[in-house]
């Protein structure tokens, strides 16, 4: 099959002369030269760019990098390798209170419940909680049985958490259990598939096998809704409050299940913009229905093309080639990381006009950061969005543990 590529070289040279400015068109944070060094370059002082958040560098624990983080307006938290939690000042990065633990397994990563102020992770088979405000312990669950948690979410209050699936029955548990205190609120058999994500927003609750959606009810836990039969679902991307079924990214073949928009409350088939032509590798979803789905080749998915569909108006907007990479939405634009083998734009972030494309102009024109060291293809970065308005964004670097705070591009 050949690969269709569409580069937009033009608008990421571009940005090159633009690389450093600040969101308020303000001078660009310091910028460390990159070091021979195993270690990544610190910065010793923040630098402000708007409002409480700076632009800064921290380094991480090798516990913390073995984790993952989380951010909320006020700050960052990350949970480490043994279930303990490290809360960093907005300001500065630096360590505000430590939540120690020593469990041993597979971490099902980190979620963050603002509202409530907790930032809750899973250990094997142990869920712990930490106060957001004072650093302390919230409270702790363990499992009755010897099955280990996988994957986590939170919405309305209530966090969320699927145990190892079985692989044979493709079933596993899922519990609720209310995010202030960790009282346990509900548990049901689900069907679910490792890798598939789990989604809750407006009083629902969503599971996907591989092939089907099922929702439950956020209060008790009882099936509301299930995908119809005929509409095939090997991989649902979820975000704000859409359901959209693509192909799977474990396929090996050449042809995919057709990309279908569910209904949140029925959950049957909607307008959909187009089948997509390459694999769909990952996706983001924003909060006003713009999908930004990675695609690439069967076989190799470490180029190809960011292609972005208006789920509400039924239509393709806009494509650029990539490099594979994290993405996320934040203040209202699309950000990744620039390909890893453009020599004139490598290690950067940037930022794309959901609507307007690679080819907006004006306040909707592409921009970049600066190039970091954390932002290397080699580092593995990811982004960690602190939501809202505030103009800033995390990356996470893992091969040599830190993070950088730096405002969007």
């Amino acid at each position: 099959m050949t690969r269709r590529i569409l580069v937009v070289g033009a608008a990421l040279l571009a940005l090159a002369g633009c690389a450093g400015n600040t969101a308020s068109g303000g001078p660009s944070p310091a910028v460390s030269r990159p070091s021979r060094a195993s270690e990544p370059t610190v910065e010793t002082t923040s630098t402000t760019v708007s409002g409480p958040w700076r632009a800064w560098t921290a380094s991480l624990s090798r516990q913390e990098a073995r984790g993952s983080c989380g951010a909320t307006a006020h700050q960052v938290v990350c949970a480490t390798g043994s279930g303990g939690f490290v809360g960093r000042s907005r300001a500065d990065g630096r360590v505000t209170w430590t939540v120690p633990a020593d469990d041993h397994g597979k971490s099902a990563g980190l979620v963050v419940d603002a509202a409530d102020e907790r930032a809750v992770t899973a250990i094997a088979g142990v869920l712990r909680a930490a106060n957001l405000r004072t650093g302390a312990q919230a409270w702790t669950d363990r499992l009755p049985t010897r099955s280990a948690y996988a994957v986590l979410g939170t919405a309305d209050g209530v966090v969320y958490a699927l145990d190892t699936p079985d692989p044979t029955s493709h079933t596993a548990v899922l519990d609720a259990v209310r995010a202030s205190d960790g009282t346990p609120l509900w548990h049901r058999t689900v069907a679910w598939s490792t890798g598939e994500p789990l989604a809750a927003f407006r009083g629902r609750v969503y599971t996907a096998d591989g092939a089907r959606v099922t929702a439950r009810d956020a209060r008790t836990g009882a099936t509301v809704a299930t995908s119809p039969p005929g509409v095939a679902c090997p991989h649902l991307v979820t975000g704000g409050h859409y359901l959209v079924c693509t192909g799977s990214p474990l396929s090996a073949g050449d042809t995919f299940a057709r990309m279908r928009r569910l209904d949140p409350v029925t959950l049957r088939p909607l307008p959909t913009p187009r089948n997509t032509v390459d694999k769909p590798v990952r996706g983001v979803i924003s909060d006003d229905g713009v999908l930004v789905l990675y695609e690439a080749g069967a076989e190799d998915t470490s180029a190809g093309n960011w292609f972005a569909y208006d789920l509400e108006n039924d239509r393709r907007l806009w494509s650029t080639y990539a490099t594979e990479a994290d993405a996320t939405v934040a203040d209202g634009r699309f950000v990744t990381f620039t390909p890893r083998n453009d020599f004139t734009t490598r290690s950067r972030v940037i930022t794309i006009d959901l609507h307007a494309g690679p080819r907006g102009t004006g306040t909707a024109a592409p921009r970049m950061s600066a190039a970091y060291s954390q932002t290397r293809g080699g580092e593995y970065p990811v982004f960690v969005a602190p939501g809202g308005d505030t103009g800033h964004v995390v990356v996470l670097a893992r091969t040599h543990g830190s993070l950088r705070s730096l405002p969007l591009p």
